[in-house]
């Protein structure tokens, strides 16, 4: 094997080097806490195995595991003239490492359209390993790893082949090695129920993000980003290493190339709420935004959903939208049929929807109109029915019931959004379908589901574990309801939930209808509510315990703080505010019976600074949510000071 020179980093005390040595990439993230090492190794049988480890300050996190791909070229290799090459055991049995090169260290400041924070730091080192094989076939391999302070990425690309041979990418060989007694929460479908899991036991593939508790304190998610042109790949237990996650596509990948994979992400960390913090990762592994007038039309918002398909109903429900600070209304289910059928034709409305005099009437309160269309339409008649949905006066679509996990399905979703950008229509994805950063570079992908929200009424430690886990992936459409009897959790909780599960399309009420709402005083919460912010902090949290998030929007803050079945006793220290200032503290909290409004949420006003911390006693299933704006003098007079009681 040729030895070429390779520049080592090093960081935390240690001084750069130059190292003679076998090709080996070595990375440190710019501040050090991250490493990232890939090498080739000769196994016992005397092939080749591409391996990694990433530790995390000086720990390892992901132990030496296998990284790879493996392809079934031989009818293609055939087919255009390579007609005896020999065919090893996995694609990968005969690669080499040429050389390994550094780029030079990469730092940027950008400014997302929306986002959980309006500044997003693009921070990163990085380097490239070069792999051959050396049997005549003209394959190669290069790996392109970055180390961010956040975690470490890597993909593979497959350089262009001079013979024009076409790939078909059967395996991800990437692996996963923990230490030991490290534990995952774990979901084998988008929308499942969490089981909290050691490694080996994960019988069934898992989605991502998977976040991992490790025994010494740290946690890890796995994540990944850039999935535009490639199959949902799940994690399983491998079944000939202990403590070890194995790659599991849901269908083969057909390429041509030259080509990149998604990013595979590595986040460490040592709290959970830091891996939530982090996930700008996700948003700088893909390519920035090809709209180029988005910033025209490409609104963020809260919507609430019109339940009686007829004319009088939306009529009501856009007035109701107006007059409490809700931009959208959607249309969901049955505004045309068949909507699950292949017969049905999503440019003809039901007659009990009078839709362009709706779209009129809301057009002119203010309220943009949005409609749902199932996968049968949209396979069907998409080319022509976004056209003319945007003719209509139609601002979005909320797509329903679609395929996304192979390749071929997963190229379709991705092009029916750029198809909807084509026509100035947003985007909501809903079902299975979890985000992985398409949403940078086409933004009118607003939101998504891919969660267990609240539309199946999910108990409150299963909303504990979501921000934590689901939320790493970005928006989350988690369906708000308000006062469907049919709720686990308290109304304070519900409250909290539109702030912690991010969405900059923030559906509310969701099985609600306008006559539902009796002048409940708390509304004002939801009436404030921004839907995108400038910053966002995870102030405290455990999965399946609770959470406190810290979110601002210019100069107010929003405090959410959900608790699990069990309830808590929570303290939140005001030091995010800027000091020397007085704020005014909108607290909304379960007050039980002696709150004699049905929701039963207690409405305190209380004047606060950065010095002090709220202590609050949380009901089970509970929660409460704090909205925070600086006041003047004049109105400082109006409000009693905070003096350290519970709320």
């Amino acid at each position: 094997m040729k030895k070429v020179k390779v520049l080592v980093l090093m960081f935390g005390g240690v001084s750069a080097l130059w190292a003679e040595s076998e090709p080996k990439m070595e990375l440190f993230s710019p501040d050090g806490s991250h490493y990232v090492s890939f090498e080739v190794r000769r196994t016992a049988s005397g092939t080749n195995e591409l391996c990694y480890r990433v530790d995390y300050r000086g720990a390892p996190v992901i132990e030496t595991s296998r990284a790879g791909l493996d392809m079934d070229n031989r009818v293609w290799e055939m087919s255009l003239g390579v007609r005896d090459l020999e065919q090893p055991g996995c694609w990968m049995d005969n690669m080499d490492v040429d050389s390994v090169t550094y780029h030079p260290l990469h730092d940027e400041i950008w400014n997302p359209l929306y986002g959980e924070r309006s500044v997003v730091r693009d921070h990163y080192r990085s380097a490239t390993m070069y792999l051959s094989k050396k049997d005549g076939s003209d394959y190669r391999l290069n790996m392109e790893v970055r180390a961010y302070d956040e975690g470490i990425a890597f993909r593979y690309f497959l350089p262009e082949h001079p013979k024009a041979i076409f790939h078909k990418v059967t395996a991800d060989l990437t692996e996963y090695t923990f230490p030991s007694f490290s534990m995952a929460w774990t979901e084998q479908w988008a929308q499942a129920k969490f089981e909290y899991l050691p490694i080996s036991s994960i019988k069934h593939p898992v989605e991502r993000a998977l976040t991992v508790e490790l025994p010494g304190g740290k946690w890890v998610a796995l994540v990944d980003a850039d999935v535009d042109d490639w199959c949902l790949t799940k994690f399983v237990a491998s079944e000939k290493k202990a403590n070890t996650l194995v790659s599991v596509m849901y269908s083969p990948v057909d390429v041509v190339t030259y080509c990149a994979t998604p990013w595979k992400v590595i986040m460490a960390a040592d709290r959970p709420g830091d891996l939530l913090e982090h996930n700008d990762i996700i948003q700088n592994l893909n390519p920035a935004c090809q709209i180029v007038d988005a910033a025209q039309w490409v609104k963020p918002g809260k919507i609430m959903r019109e339940v009686t398909m007829t004319t009088e109903g939306a009529i009501e429900t856009v007035d109701f939208c107006a007059n409490h600070h809700i931009p959208y209304m959607l249309f969901d289910w049955k505004w045309y049929m068949p909507c699950g059928s292949h017969d049905g034709d999503a440019t003809k409305v039901v007659k009990t929807l009078d839709m362009p005099r709706i779209v009129e009437y809301a057009k002119g309160k203010g309220v943009g109109v949005w409609l749902y269309v199932n996968q049968h339409a949209l396979m069907k008649q998409a080319r022509e029915l976004f056209p003319i949905l945007h003719e209509w006066g139609i601002v979005g679509v909320k797509s329903g019931f679609v395929q996304y996990a192979s390749h071929r399905w997963a190229t379709w979703l991705h092009d029916l959004v750029r198809l909807a950008a084509e026509n100035h229509l947003l985007m909501n994805i809903h079902d299975e379908f979890r985000p992985s950063g398409f949403s940078r570079t086409y933004p009118n992908l607003l939101t998504q589901e891919g969660i267990l929200g609240n539309e199946e009424f999910p108990d409150a430690t299963h909303n504990t574990i979501l921000p934590f886990t689901r939320m790493i992936n970005g928006a989350a459409d988690y369906t708000i309801c308000y006062y469907d009897e049919r709720l686990k959790n308290t109304h304070a909780h519900q409250l909290a939930a539109s702030l912690v599960f991010y969405s900059p399309l923030q559906t509310l009420f969701w099985y609600d209808k306008p006559s539902a709402y009796r002048g409940e005083p708390e509304i004002e919460w939801f009436e404030n509510l921004p839907t995108i912010f400038d910053d966002s902090k995870v102030l405290s949290g455990h999965p399946g315990k609770g959470i406190v998030m810290a979110r601002r929007k210019e100069k107010e803050w929003f405090v959410g703080l959900l608790t699990n079945n069990d309830g808590a006793e929570e303290d939140v220290p005001l030091s995010f505010l800027e000091e020397g200032k007085t704020y005014l503290a909108q607290i909304y909290t379960d007050g039980g019976e002696e709150v004699k409004t049905r929701t039963h949420v207690k409405c305190v006003y209380k004047r606060v600074n950065a010095s002090q911390v709220l202590k609050f006693r949380l009901r089970p299933r509970g929660g409460a949510a704090i909205h925070l704006r600086e006041i003047n003098r004049e109105e400082t007079r109006q409000y009693k000071k905070y003096k350290g009681e519970a709320l």
